[in-house]
Order: structure tokens, then C-alpha cells, then sequence
């Protein structure tokens, strides 16, 4: 009896001694897409985080420069890693959909606060009570994020904003208040029946730059379906205008599903070159 157990102890120590051989030819590593940065914007009096994707020949290709990519909801659990999964995608050599391109993801605090301008609506007041704080916001990106993309990593000109819902409503005022911020408008599912649909009604600015614009909407109800369509027609006027203009009505999807879909046709319609 002593002997057979013996033996066991004997087998259960070999396959420890295999099993931590085995552990010790087991190399791990995180995963990296690129970098996370806190930064701090005296516009705003607040650290805020951006989420940075980079392209796999940025460290290899030390002369190269990159188009910029801008997100709202940029958060690591919102809408960044999706959209830097598709743009890596989309930039692949046998794809050739959109040009290898820097993303940068911007993290929320209160979107309902920085998304929106004020409003005059009492249900809007009451649903959002931080609301109004869009006009800091655009002179963030303007003032400080822009300025430090531009300085921190190898970028060419070339700019594109997307944004869903509150961050397509944020996404429409700067394109019809601050244009030449962006070069590229994704738009999808906007919010623009805030404020009593009064954005609208307002004039765009003049766009002295080329711009391509893609506005697309999911199965979403009527009022959302409406005025996303509506802001196509203002945009789709008569006669020579220096943008291209898209709409795309996303019939099998609904508000939390159609950015995806969206994003990817954008990509097509603004990058995609035709062989």
C-alpha cells in the first residue's frame, strides 16, 4: 500500500513539473491598438481622455502621414474599437476601401452636456438637465484637440468627423456653423429633432473647402426617419455646390444598430477609388 502511493505522489509530481515546463514555454502579451491619452483642456476645465488608433505600418514607416479620422463616442466600451476594427479593415491591401488612417476616438463625461446646444423645448430641459454646452465643445476640437493631433502624430490635412445621434445633431452644427473643420461629415441617426428641430432652419455656412457628406438613418420611426431625410434635402439644393452629398435609409436596421452599416458605406462612397 505504502508503495502504490508512492507511485501516485511520484506521477501527480511529474505532471506538475510538465505541466509548469509547459507554462514556462507560454509567452503573453497585451494586444495594442494603440494608445490612450489623458488630456487636459483648460476650454473645458476637464482631463479628457482620447483613444487613439494608429495604423500597423505607423511605427514602421517613420515618413508616412495619415488622414485623421474623429469620433464621437469614442469611448473604449461606446464606439472606438468597432470603428478602428472596420477602418483597419477597410484600409487592408486586397480591400482598398479607405486609406490607412489615424482614428481618434474622443471618451464621453456627459454627452447629453457637450452634444447640445441650448434648447427652448421644457421636455428637452427636463430629459437633459446639463444640456448646452456644444459651443465649448466645438472650440475644444478646434483650439486644443486639433492643435494636438496635428502636433503629436504624422498627419496630412485630411479630416473626417462621424457621428450618431446626439453626436450627429453635434456633428450638423459644425457642419453648418464651423464647416472647415472637417473635410468629411459621417452623419447617422442625428438628433436634430432637439430644440424643436431649429438647427433645420438655420443657414449653413459657406464651405469654402470640397466636402463629402453621408447621411444615413436606420428603420428608426417617423420622426427620426424624417428629419434625417430632411437634412439631405436642405443639403441636396439646385445648381454647383463644392461637396458631394449621400443618404443612405438603413431599412433593416433601428437607432442602436445602424452605425456600423453606416460607417462602412460611408467609407465606400467617400474613399473608395474605382479601379
Amino acid at each position: 500500500m505504502h508503495q502504490k502511493n508512492s507511485f501516485l505522489l511520484f506521477c501527480l509530481f511529474l505532471v506538475h513539473t510538465f505541466c509548469l515546463a509547459q507554462e514556462k514555454n507560454i509567452q503573453k502579451k497585451p494586444i495594442t491598438i494603440g494608445e490612450s491619452v489623458s488630456f487636459s483642456s483648460t476650454i473645458l476645465n476637464q482631463q479628457r481622455i482620447l483613444n487613439i488608433y494608429l495604423p500597423e505600418s505607423y511605427s514602421k514607416e517613420a515618413s508616412k502621414k495619415y488622414p485623421v479620422i474623429y469620433l464621437f463616442d469614442g469611448s473604449i466600451n461606446e464606439d472606438f474599437i468597432h470603428i478602428a476594427g472596420l477602418v483597419q479593415f477597410g484600409s487592408f491591401s486586397w480591400i482598398k476601401m479607405v486609406p490607412e488612417s489615424i482614428v481618434v476616438g474622443i471618451g464621453n463625461t456627459d454627452r447629453k452636456h457637450d452634444f447640445t446646444f441650448p434648447t427652448t423645448n421644457k421636455k428637452d430641459k427636463e430629459e437633459f438637465p446639463t444640456t448646452g454646452g456644444s459651443e465649448k465643445f466645438i472650440k475644444f476640437i478646434a483650439n486644443e484637440l486639433q492643435p494636438y493631433i496635428d502636433k503629436n502624430y504624422r498627419v496630412t490635412n485630411t479630416r473626417t468627423l462621424i457621428g450618431q445621434s446626439l453626436g450627429g445633431l453635434l456633428a450638423t452644427e459644425i457642419l453648418f456653423k464651423k464647416p472647415e473643420l472637417f473635410d468629411n461629415y459621417i452623419i447617422v441617426s442625428p438628433s436634430l429633432w432637439w430644440d424643436n428641430e431649429s438647427l433645420l432652419s438655420y443657414q449653413p455656412s459657406t464651405f469654402t473647402k470640397k466636402k463629402a457628406i453621408y447621411i444615413a438613418v436606420g428603420k428608426e420611426g417617423k420622426i427620426m426617419e424624417r428629419i434625417a431625410k430632411e437634412l439631405h434635402n436642405k443639403l441636396n439644393i439646385e445648381g454647383k455646390k463644392n461637396y458631394t452629398l449621400n443618404f443612405k435609409f438603413l431599412e433593416a436596421q433601428s437607432h442602436g444598430d445602424a452605425l456600423h452599416l453606416a460607417v462602412y458605406g460611408a467609407f465606400e462612397a467617400i474613399f473608395k477609388k474605382t479601379e
